[in-house]
Order: C-alpha cells, then structure tokens, then sequence
C-alpha cells in the first residue's frame, strides 16, 4: 500500500520528501502501475460501466483481473501488427472500458496517443501525421457519434497507416479493417508476448495540446512521468482501495486518464464511468445523486462547467454523504459557485492546477488545511513550483518575491522532456529541468499560488482551451478585415466564451453580423466559434505595433460587469467598472459607487457581490 502524506502545510510536504520518491516507489512504468492494482484485490470491480443514465442500476462490470488480462490482449493485438517500442497508436473513443483496453494496451507494446474524437477531420489527420500513427483505433458506426464517418474521411491522409482496428463493430476483410472484439480474444491474456523489458525513459504517452482547434503540439511522456504522477497523487489524496470513484471527463484528455485511469487502478479503487459522453450528457447530470448513493462514490474530478450544472440537479431524496470532496481544475472557479456548491452538497472541493506538460497534477489544496478559495493551492510532494521573473525570450532573470507575479514554472518526475516537435520548445525551459507553463502567478507566504493571467492568450472555455490564432485567422482570411483579436469574455457557467474584435478597411461595408455567418462556417471547431463580433474603429496597439489584448480582456469584462450590475442603476447615483492590471491579484474590476446620504452600504455591497459572484476576475467596491 502506498503511504499517504497528511498535508496540512507547506512544512508536511517537506517533511515526506526525506525520502527520496524512488525509495518509496513500487513501479517504474505504466503496465507494472496496474498490476500493482490488480495484486490487492484481482475480483474487485476495476470498472463498472454505465451504458445509459435511467439504467445506472445495472453496469457492465470488470474485474481488475479482467481489466489486466484485456489490457495484456490488447498490447499483444498492437504487438502482432508490428506495434513495438516507439511506435504509435492513435484512438478516437468515447468513454467507455474498450478506452482503457486500448490506452494501457498502447502503452504495453508501444505509445498510445488519445485522440479528442470532437475534433475536425483535418486536424485529427494532422495529429496522426505528426504522430507518425502506424495503428489507429476507432469507435464504429453509432447513431450518437461520428467517430467513424471521421476516421473514413481522413483514412487515406495517413501514409504510415498499417492498420484499422474498429471498436463495437465488426471486421471487413474487404475495407482491411480489423473489428476489436472480433479479435481480442485470440490474444494471450496471461504474459507480453513481446517479453518487453521496460525502460522507464521510454515514451508512454502522446497528447495534444495547445487548443482544441488548429495545429495542436504534441506532448510526450514517459512511463516514468506517467507512473510517478499517479504515485504522487496517491499520496496526496485521501482514497483507498475498494472506494469508488466517478468518470465523467473525457477520455482522451490527461486529467481523465489520470484521475479516472492510472491513479484508481494503481490503488485498487473501483472507477464508474458514467456512460459514454460522461459529464456531457444532461441525463447522466440529472442522474447524479441516485449514481453516488447506489455507489457510495467518495470522489469525482470535474471542471467549474460540471459543477455549475450539477448545483442546478435536484438532490433531493439522494443520499451523497459518501462523497468526501469534488476535485476541481482546468479552469478558474468563481467564488461564489465554490460556496453554493459546498453549502448544497456538503462536501469539500479541493482546487488545484494541472497541465498535459506535467502530467497532470501540480498543486492541490490541501485536504487536512486550510482550503483558500481561488488559490490553486500549494505543491504536492516531490513536485516543485516556482514564480520565476524571465526576459522577453524566456530565459531566467530572478526567482520572484513573496506576492509578485512572475511566470509559472514547475519541476519534477512527472514533468514531460519536451515537445515532440522542437520548434515548440523555445523558450520553455528559463532554468535546466523548469518548464514555463505560460501561465502567471504570485506565491503567497505560505506557499499557495494564485493564477492571475496568462501569458499565453488561450481562452478556456469549460475546461477546454481554445487557440485564438484559429479564430483571427479565420477572420483576416475576410475581404474588408484590417486587423483581428479574439479574447475571452466572462460567462458564469463556462468561465470564459470567444469574442472578436475586428478593424475593418476603409469603405469594407462587412457587417459584424456578416462576420460572424462567415465565422460559423470557416472554424472547424464549434468551441471556437466567436459569441459575438465587435467591430472597433481602432484596435489598440502596443508602442511596437502589436496587438495590446489586455485592453480588449479589460473591455469584455467591463461590458460583462456593466450588464450584471444594471439592476443597481436604480439604487445609486452612478456606477462606473474600471478594469486593469493589479500588481498582486493581476486583472482586476474596480466598482466605483456614489451613493446618496443614509443609503445601506452593506446591502449594496451584498447586491454586487450576488451579481459578480459567479465570475472568476476578482473586483473591489469604492463607495464614493
């Protein structure tokens, strides 16, 4: 069994870092990871798989001496179509146990990289290039996916291709395509037939990264980055073998795969996959209290996205004691779903950060301390943080004081070497063995860290990061278009939603309306389709001609904050939002109020806080 640390400070982790991480590791690569699992109990459930939400009732259930057995077929399945060490199978899959099979499988004879099925055919077939794919696994006809539909437009794009292999569905001797469960249980369940010995430095996994449109980066990792961050997880989360936990995220995406895969079947603990399209699915959602008492689930990982509409879910009559705490990342979480959400349910949500770069986790707040809301908490053991002052090129200048913004590096077993393409790494390493996630932070004095932007211009939406360059790309392709930014602007339920702005020429005549049509019809990926079009006579610039997008952030949270705080026209003599830069907390809304003599100030505060609540950008009120 693993020894958990009790974390309740900065000093705990330290503490548990005397021994070295290889001193109290039980395996070194991912198929060794599992099978630790399968050792403390090989009947108990690994998986139960809930095909539709009104029959939660009654899963598909695999044991972890099944769960091993298909991933050993499945590796010797990749094995026998000249799979080996360094070479690469793809997957399109929804969620489902034939996922795992293929993932670990992968990852057993050579490299499994996950595939997001939802994205267009030309980008899925620019993924598999990239990844040279040499066997591609894909989920069959199905009147609720087009998985297949995709894999067929795109199947003759792939040179290096030497296999199809077509889950839920059958073989086709005349297409070459291999029908999964037709042929899996050919394959010797019991040993690698390959024999592999594992080199810990082997490359496990390739996800993409960088968007959910446009040319992704593909991101590497060993089977040591991969076997460690499930071992520091399991130290650092309170969830034992034989306790269930949810999977509702995607398949395709490390923190799925991690939280719902390596990290459960490492410690003997039973994952509930809810169905298909997991969290996606409105019904699965509505179901969610009945799943957690039939299952006594004790955990589950999501996005603000989930969390925001499981607080809209009747619970009523559902018993969810059983469940300890919601774990909470890829995006930042308002303050005031954080508090509903606890209030209605409640349980704890531990917030943290994590990156495909990382594999992962890199910081939580702690279980058994202080919980500080908006914090991403502070780093687990044997994985290192630091605020890092860095030039224009990304090399190191200084290491940053006590709350002052400065580049988000981290450091670690679990961090990935680098991209698989080496244009990509440029700038990425300011000190050897830091990596610059892009992102900004500030580290407080007891080691919590605070996002407060991104160097990167990113836009999260639920979770799920969008590329603007797609959507201004897109636009400037537009015969009357000058000049074009695409920002996120604030939304309650999804974090963030893509707008535009766009400079038109002289005498263009192109409506925004117009813009947005040819939009909708130009971006592969529906995510990235801008919710609106802001047509400015200048865009502002910086003093060397470049596009200043903070001003344009500013000015969507502005009119966001303005919309909300309306209702109060009627209550004050005036209201302003003035949004900028704050040495400490990064962006943030200054609501100035002048109100009339003997008005209720608490009462006003208490009406602005109801209404900014559920947005991330933090504010402060002036009374005037």
């Amino acid at each position: 069994m693993v020894q958990r640390a009790k974390i309740a400070t900065l000093v705990d982790v330290e503490a548990f870092e005397r021994i070295p991480i290889d001193e109290r590791l039980p395996y070194t690569n991912t198929y060794e990871m599992i099978e630790q699992g399968v050792k403390l109990a090989p009947e108990a459930d690994a998986l139960c798989f809930i095909p539709a939400a009104e029959r939660y009732q009654y899963p598909v259930r695999i044991s972890y001496g099944e769960l091993f057995a298909q991933i050993t077929r499945s590796a010797n399945l990749f094995h026998d179509l000249g799979i080996t060490p360094g070479k690469v199978v793809s997957y399109l899959l929804p969620n489902a146990p034939q996922a795992h099979f293929v993932l670990w499988g992968a990852q057993a004879a050579g490299i499994a990289n996950p595939v997001n099925p939802m994205l267009e055919p030309s980008v899925i077939a620019d993924i598999c290039r990239q990844a040279d794919t040499q066997v591609l696994v894909a989920w069959g006809e199905d009147p609720d996916s087009d998985i297949w539909q995709k894999v067929m437009a795109i199947r003759g794009q792939l040179p290096r291709l030497k296999a199809l292999i077509r889950v839920n569905g059958p073989s086709d001797q005349k297409e070459d395509i291999y029908g999964f469960e037709d042929i899996l249980g050919r394959y010797n369940p019991d040993a690698l037939d390959s024999k592999r010995v594992f080199d810990p430095d082997d490359t496990a996994s390739l996800f993409h990264t960088g968007g959910t449109t446009g040319t992704p980066k593909l991101a590497p990792s060993k089977h040591y980055n991969v076997a460690t961050m499930a071992f520091m997880i399991a130290c650092s989360i309170e969830v034992d073998a034989g306790e269930t936990i949810l999977s509702g995220l995607p398949l395709f995406h490390v923190n799925a795969t991690t939280f719902n895969g390596s990290w459960p079947f490492s410690i003997g603990a039973r994952v509930v996959i809810l169905g298909p399209q997991g969290f996606r699915d409105r019904a699965m959602i509505a179901k969610f209290p009945q799943i957690v008492e039939h299952y006594r689930a004790v955990t589950f990982s999501s996005v603000p996205t989930v969390l925001s509409a499981l607080l809209d879910t009747d619970m009523e009559g559902a018993d969810i004691s059983s469940l300890r705490y919601a774990l909470c990342g890829a995006a930042p979480l308002s303050v005031e779903l954080f508090r509903r959400f606890e209030q209605k349910t409640g349980m704890k949500i531990i917030e943290g950060y994590g990156l495909t770069e990382g594999n992962c986790v890199t910081s939580l707040n702690p279980s058994f301390g202080e919980r500080k809301i908006g914090s991403i908490g502070m780093r687990i053991p044997y994985h290192y943080i630091q605020t890092l002052i860095v030039d224009e090129k990304g090399d190191f200048v200084r290491d940053a004081e006590v709350d002052e913004i400065g580049a988000l590096c981290i450091k670690g077993p679990n961090v990935f070497p680098g991209y698989l393409d080496e244009s990509h790494n440029q700038g990425t390493r300011p000190l050897p063995g830091w990596f610059n996630t892009g992102d900004l932070a500030r580290r407080d004095g007891d080691g919590y860290f605070w996002l407060t932007g991104r160097k990167k211009d990113l836009i999260i939406r639920g979770g799920h990061n969008i590329d603007p360059s797609v959507i201004e790309d897109a636009l400037h392709a537009l015969p009357g278009v000058k000049a074009a930014a695409a920002v996120g602007r604030p939304d309650p339920h999804s974090g963030e939603l893509p707008i535009a702005y766009v400079e038109l020429e002289a005498g263009a005549g192109i409506t925004a309306d117009k813009i947005l049509d040819s939009a909708k019809k130009s971006i592969g990926e529906r995510a990235a389709v801008p919710k609106e079009v802001i047509i400015l006579d200048h865009i502002p610039l910086t003093a060397v001609g470049k596009i200043y997008k903070p001003a344009l952030r500013w000015a969507a949270i502005k009119r966001v904050y303005e919309d909300e705080l309306q209702p109060l026209a009627g209550v004050v003599r005036s209201l302003t939002v003035e949004v900028g830069e704050d040495k400490v907390h990064g962006c943030l809304a200054t609501i100035k109020i002048t109100t009339s003599p003997g008005a209720d100030l608490e009462v006003i505060q208490s009406r602005v806080a109801e209404a900014l609540g559920r947005y991330t950008t933090m504010y402060r009120v002036e009374f005037i």
